[in-house]
């Protein structure tokens, strides 16, 4: 038999200068910072849902393969935020049709690839209620 469903989730990247993505994620972003462990911290992205970031100097060369995705409403709304806070989009917000959704992409200072992302389709699920 399986076990219950997991509860929580965390996403470990690795970055370079820690002080300056935790200032990218918590300031121009917004994430709240739930856990300084000194080389690490954990920040909450929704509800049970927290991107962990560890400074490392051999922080891997090659980011193409991974995807931060924050979904939002409000695409437009964060893209001219991120403009007016000088971060340079990798795409402008546009519909994509073919996965039914509305999104922009920037990268972090690290360059990882951030997709700020709205569902289109009226099947994906609503947020959970957080409490």
């Amino acid at each position: 038999m399986r076990p219950s469903c997991f509860v929580q989730g965390v996403t470990f990247i690795y970055v370079t200068d820690l002080a300056k993505s935790a200032n990218f994620y918590q300031e121009i972003l917004g994430l709240a910072l739930v856990l300084d462990q000194g080389t690490c911290r954990i920040f909450r992205v929704a509800g049970d849902s927290y991107l962990g970031l560890c400074e490392t100097k051999n922080a891997l060369a090659n980011r193409e393969g991974i995807i931060l995705t924050l979904v939002s409403d409000d695409v437009d709304h964060w893209a001219d935020y991120l403009i007016s806070q000088n971060v340079l989009l990798e795409k402008p917000a546009q519909q994509n049709s073919t996965y039914n959704i509305y999104h922009c992409f920037l990268r972090d200072p690290d360059g990882y690839l951030i997709e700020i992302q709205k569902f289109l389709d009226p099947n994906w699920p609503q947020p959970l209620a957080v409490t």
